[in-house]
C-alpha cells in the first residue's frame, strides 16, 4: 500500500513597498528552517526553496506580486501558516 500525502499551498500578495527583498528572504527562510519537509514559494513560472534567500531573490518578487507558498507535507500547516502571516504582515515593515 502506497502512502500518499498531499502538498498543501496557500496564495499570498505582496503589499510591502520593498517588496521581497533580503531581510524578508532571510525571514522566510529561517520561518522555513522549522519544517519537516520541503517548502517552495511560487511566482509564475519560477519556483525557489524556500530556505535558500538566494532562491527567493531569483524570483524578483516587488509590491504587488501574487505568490504562492507550497509545503510537501501537511504537517508543515503551522509552516505554511507563519508564512502567509508574515507576508500579510509586510514583514513587519511599516508600509
Amino acid at each position: 500500500m502506497q502512502n500518499h500525502v498531499s502538498k498543501l499551498s496557500k496564495q499570498v500578495y505582496i503589499v510591502n513597498a520593498l517588496g521581497l527583498h533580503a531581510r524578508a528572504a532571510a525571514q522566510i527562510a529561517g520561518i522555513v528552517q522549522e519544517s519537516r519537509s520541503a517548502v517552495h514559494i511560487i511566482n509564475n513560472d519560477l519556483k525557489a526553496d524556500a530556505s535558500s534567500i538566494i532562491d527567493i531573490l531569483t524570483l524578483n518578487s516587488p509590491q504587488g506580486t501574487v505568490l504562492t507558498f507550497e509545503i510537501e507535507n501537511p504537517s508543515d500547516h503551522n509552516i505554511l501558516d507563519a508564512l502567509v502571516t508574515l507576508v500579510e504582515n509586510r514583514f513587519g515593515e511599516e508600509n
